[in-house]
Order: C-alpha cells, then sequence, then structure tokens
C-alpha cells in the first residue's frame, strides 16, 4: 500500500488554448485531440531542470524525474468538459516503486484529477485541490494484477464524465470514484517517484475521446 498525501508536485505546463468549439461539433466517440509524437513540433513543451526533464523522443513523449517526491507532467494545451482519455505508458528505467499516468480537468497547477499507476502494480485516483493532495475513494494506493508490472507497456483510461472519475488499464477497470469540485479542463499525463528519484516514463498514442 502506499500514500501519495502531501506530496509536493512540481508544474511543467504546456501554453493554453481553448477547444471549447471543437467540443461542441465533435459526436460522440470520436476524438477531440490526438497525438502520436512523432512530430517534435507539435506543441508539447519540452523541459531540462535539475529536478528531471520531459520532451520528446524516439517517437514518443519522454518525461524523467531526477528529485524524490517530485512529479513531472505536461498538458496538451486545450479545454475540454467530460472526456475519455487514453495513453500507452512504458517504464523506461528506474525504481518500480514509481507512479505514472494520466490527468484530466486541469484547471491549473493547483487544480485537478489524476489517475496513477505504478510499475510494482498500484494504482489510484487522487485530487489535486488548492494545491493539496488527496486520494479520492481509497486511503492508499492499491495493488492490481492487470497492471504490467516491471518495464512492460501498459494502457491507460481515464474516463472524467459528469462527476464519475473512472480509471481502467489494459482493459481492465480498476477504480470508480466520484468528486464534483472540476467540471472541465485540460488533459494529459504525468510521472514521479516515491524514495527514489530516476524515474523515467514514455507515453504514446494520447488521444481525448468525447463520451
Amino acid at each position: 500500500m502506499k500514500n501519495i498525501c502531501g506530496l509536493f508536485l512540481v508544474f511543467l505546463l504546456s501554453a493554453c488554448q481553448s477547444s471549447w468549439i471543437a467540443d461542441l461539433v465533435t459526436p460522440a466517440g470520436q476524438a477531440l485531440y490526438h497525438d502520436d509524437f512523432s512530430d517534435p513540433s507539435s506543441g508539447w513543451r519540452e523541459t531540462v531542470s535539475q529536478n528531471g526533464s520531459l520532451g520528446y523522443s524516439d517517437g514518443a513523449y519522454r518525461i524523467l524525474v531526477q528529485s524524490a517526491g517530485y512529479d513531472l507532467w505536461a498538458v496538451s494545451g486545450q479545454t475540454y468538459g467530460d472526456v475519455q482519455i487514453e495513453a500507452d505508458a512504458t517504464r523506461l528505467a528506474g525504481p518500480l516503486n514509481n507512479r505514472f499516468g494520466l490527468i484530466c480537468r486541469f484547471q491549473d497547477i493547483n487544480n485537478f484529477y489524476v489517475f496513477f499507476v505504478s510499475s510494482d502494480g498500484y494504482y489510484t485516483i487522487g485530487k489535486i485541490k488548492n494545491g493539496t493532495a488527496s486520494l479520492l475513494g481509497q486511503a492508499m494506493m492499491a495493488y492490481n494484477s492487470f497492471i504490467q508490472q516491471g518495464g512492460g507497456p501498459n494502457h491507460l483510461r481515464f474516463d472524467c464524465i459528469g462527476n464519475t472519475l473512472k480509471g481502467t488499464v489494459n482493459g481492465q477497470v480498476l477504480a470508480i470514484t466520484s468528486d464534483a469540485d472540476f467540471s472541465g479542463g485540460d488533459a494529459g499525463f504525468i510521472a514521479g517517484a516515491f524514495d527514489e528519484s530516476g524515474v523515467e516514463v514514455s507515453f504514446d498514442n494520447f488521444v481525448v475521446y468525447k463520451p
């Protein structure tokens, strides 16, 4: 079991632009946004600091966390209402005791939802509100064997529809909870370190669907 509450989160953000018009005209089940990161000029942020780095790498988007107790993330620069977010995530290096996943309803650096998994098989849905991290529907991260452990890829899905939040890994629903604080915002992905730094994760085939 893992407790992520109280961790200090470091913010890395792409420029924001609205996509409410696309949301209104896109039929249900169709993509509002997608990126396979084959084009390094598609607009995602690339940054290097003492705490880590993130950017395009070998046809994917890579996050490297070099400081213990930190999270680095990026968002698409769009604005969405209800969404179904999907991406493939692969651990490249670092400890199995890590965390990575998807973000929805990103308001700003202090307010958003997150669906986390780890390379040793744990998961949770969490919320950052006014800069404070908390878990939703569970007291600690919980184990599930559907999460591919080690360096294997995991297909992640995070549904944020109405007040319902649902996290799915490799086709298996792992967590369902509800929260009414955020109704819309940006979407993206995140990776972080617990006690040991060097967490390196790649993300690919990022898609935001209209449910």
